[in-house]
């Protein structure tokens, strides 16, 4: 009996507490972990030690009512979405944690809408009940407004805030009352009266609520049978499986306090791999959909949505296994890449440690290390019967800076280490700026691309200087003009001799470079010609205002002459970069910059200083799409401007806020903001020479 869950909410709602928790209880660890205290054994990266809290996924395993659960400990920071949504897309069921005090956030309703989008089951567990100023009534409302659903609510706590201690079941009409030392044990005793009339309140509700579910149940319930124990367990068991019913659960992950109903609620209610709805992929022979599943007669295949880099084990390839069975030793097909790869000891995850276990059937979650050529994404299957599984489309990067490596060795080891990070994080992104010569890491946002570099110099020894990006500014023309390039040099002997007559005029945004050759009766021969255009080609790498590259112009050659002896393909290419300085600087040069589109997801209340906020970095609002506690704003801001939204966002918002980033295209910049740049730019120049 297998279950795969994965634990998802907004950061700091106590999810990590909560997994370490349910291990505790499941006697894996024989003390309580904790985040604050470093010995949480989910939180175990130097990285998150340091910032108390989950920058990546993390995996262990626990045995609970004759039931092997894998648990998939996920990000709360938006940065790490993708991490999140790998996971989910492996897994069979989430818990979804939620604040008693913030309710649900901004970030609670994206990981929902992923698990959605996934169908997976889910529960809610209501966290931090035993809080000052916890209220369960209001975030059961914002649960049902802002999540579009109707929480089946299983618990009520028993005393508030400083005084909770316990639950009671709304199934069994049973108080269960916890010790108050955080050991998780319990003592079930009859309701307490004075909350017995609220609990019976609320027992009939969840009764009409599942009895819903079904139109035997329902039908029974309208003519006023009562509903026995096991009908009651069925139906919620279909629903939970099917997706139409949510249980609501509450507790403290922290005191230890209600957990136990939640671990047999995973046991009891969520579907294990042979319930679940089958995976679909691609036959790379017929390119037709297949379908695999954990059915005993299907082939096997696998998907890989982890990896992890190690310096010393090397890389570790965690993946589920969709279909059939695996043995340690094996060769394994990679249907993705069409190779084979030879796999040792199949493992199970830990937290930062892995146990040998063999073989892998259906459903199972495991690991193996030091494959050559596996990455994040790929598929293994049965050779003969291949499959590829689709991977999930990953965000755009929203974030940038620049590297400079401090030593000879740093720069060695720069692009080898940050391609050993990108294999087990594929939403970082790395490239060398052809414009302005930096290598450039984009991620996103500032505490991701701050742990990418923490990373790099921990495991692999790479110090780098950090720094804001140069933006890549282009410069074109407004007008057309004409000049006449002429080079003639004579010191003894040979000479130089070459004369071209060009015309410049602008072409549509995004269009380029356009040559076109207008010489008539022999001007210019024939083999010159080539000279020419390479002689402009070369000048519009520095143009005539700041020396940034020149884009968007046609350049016609249409006169010129030459001289028999004295002309050559040198003499040519330099008399067009001549004559193009002098057409472009009459061609009324501009300034342009790169707009980008930005999408931001903001609260509320935040929602004017946003925008006020977007305004003042000479951004536009394009639209505002409007959800139920946040919207959505559109709009194109200069890049220019962009560079440090990530953590002016963070700040405006309360990190609440969150935004996606991608190039839109060129426009010119505003005359004052130009003269600027122009000025700066020279400066640098005069400082390089």
């Amino acid at each position: 009996m297998l279950r795969n869950i994965a634990l998802l909410s907004h950061g700091g709602a106590g999810k990590t507490s909560l997994a370490d928790a349910f291990l505790f209880d499941a006697k894996v660890n024989t003390r309580l972990g904790r985040v604050d205290e470093g010995t949480s054994l989910f939180d175990y990266e130097p990285e998150e030690l340091k910032r108390r809290k989950t920058l990546s996924s993390s995996l262990h395993h626990f045995k609970w009512e004759k039931c092997e659960i894998t648990i998939i400990d996920t990000p709360g920071d938006a940065h790490f979405s993708a991490d999140v949504r790998s996971c989910l897309h492996m897994v069979d069921a989430a818990i979804v944690i939620i604040d008693a005090l913030s309710g649900v956030q901004v970030n609670t309703e994206k990981v929902w809408q992923y698990a959605s989008s996934f169908g997976l089951s889910k529960l809610i567990f209501i966290n931090k009940v035993d809080m000052e100023r916890a209220h369960l009534s209001q975030v059961l409302k914002s649960s049902e407004e802002i999540l579009g659903i109707k929480p089946l609510v299983l618990q009520m706590p028993v005393g508030e805030e400083s005084s909770f201690c316990g639950i009671i079941d709304l199934i069994t009409m049973k108080a269960l009352i916890y010790a108050d030392d955080a050991s998780g044990r319990y003592k079930e005793e009859t309701i307490p009266e004075e909350l017995r009339p609220r609990a019976e309140e609320l027992r009939a509700k969840m009764i009409e609520d599942i009895a819903e579910s079904s139109d035997e149940l329902l039908e029974k319930y309208l003519e006023g049978t009562a509903l026995t124990a096991e009908e009651i367990e069925s139906a919620l068991k279909r629903g939970v499986v099917s997706g139409s019913l949510v249980p609501v659960l509450c507790g403290s992950a922290f005191k230890n306090i209600g957990l136990q109903p939640v671990l047999n609620l995973v046991a009891q209610c969520f579907p294990s791999p042979l319930e679940r709805k089958p995976f679909k992929g691609i036959n790379p022979s017929t390119q037709k959909e297949e379908e695999r599943g954990a059915a005993k007669d299907d082939p096997f295949s696998a998907f890989v949505f982890k990896t992890v880099a190690d310096p010393y084990a090397g890389k570790l390839t965690i993946f589920r296994v969709i279909s059939g069975t695996l043995n340690s030793d094996s060769s394994v097909y990679n249907a993705t890449k069409n190779i084979k790869e030879r796999i040792g000891q199949i493992m199970k995850i830990e937290g930062k440690n892995q146990k040998a276990s063999n073989p892998a059937i259906a459903g199972d979650i495991v690991a193996v290390a030091k494959l050559k050529e596996t990455t994040t994404g790929d598929s293994f299957s049965d050779e003969k019967h291949p499959v590829v599984f689709k991977n999930i489309d990953l965000p755009e990067p929203v974030m940038q800076l620049a590297l400079e490596p401090k030593t000879k060795a740093d720069e060695d080891k720069l692009i080898s280490s940050l391609s050993r990070l990108m294999e087990e994080d594929y939403t970082l992104k790395t490239r060398r700026e052809e414009q302005t010569k930096e290598f450039i890491i984009a991620g996103m946002g500032q505490t991701h691309l701050d742990v990418v570099i923490e990373k790099m110099q921990r495991k692999f020894g790479v110090n780098v200087e950090v720094k804001t990006p140069k933006v890549a500014y282009k410069e074109t023309i407004k007008g057309s003009s004409k000049a006449q390039g002429k080079y003639k040099r004579q010191s003894g002997g040979r000479g130089q001799y070459g004369d071209a007559w060009l015309e410049v005029e602008p072409l549509p945004r995004g269009q380029g470079f356009e040559f076109a050759n207008k010489i008539v009766g022999g001007a210019i021969p024939r083999q010159y010609i080539p000279s020419v255009e390479k002689g402009v080609i070369d000048s519009m790498q520095g143009g005539v205002l700041a020396k940034y590259p020149v884009v968007d112009l046609k350049v016609t050659l249409y006169d010129g002459s030459y001289h028999d002896v004295d002309s050559s393909d040198m003499a040519f290419k330099i008399a067009a970069s001549m004559g193009f300085k002098k057409a472009i600087q009459e061609a009324r040069p501009v300034l342009l910059e790169p707009i980008m589109n930005v999408e931001v997801t903001v609260p509320d209340d935040c929602m004017g200083d946003v925008i006020g906020d977007l305004n003042g970095r000479r951004g536009r609002i394009l639209g505002m799409e409007p959800k139920i506690s946040y919207q959505i704003l559109k709009a194109q801001v200069p890049m220019a401007e962009t560079l440090k939204y990530a953590s002016d966002l963070t700040s405006i918002t309360g990190g609440r806020g969150t935004f996606t980033m991608e190039f839109s295209h060129y426009e010119e910049v505003p005359s004052q903001i130009s003269e600027q740049i122009i000025a700066q730019r020279k400066s640098e120049l005069g400082q390089e020479e």
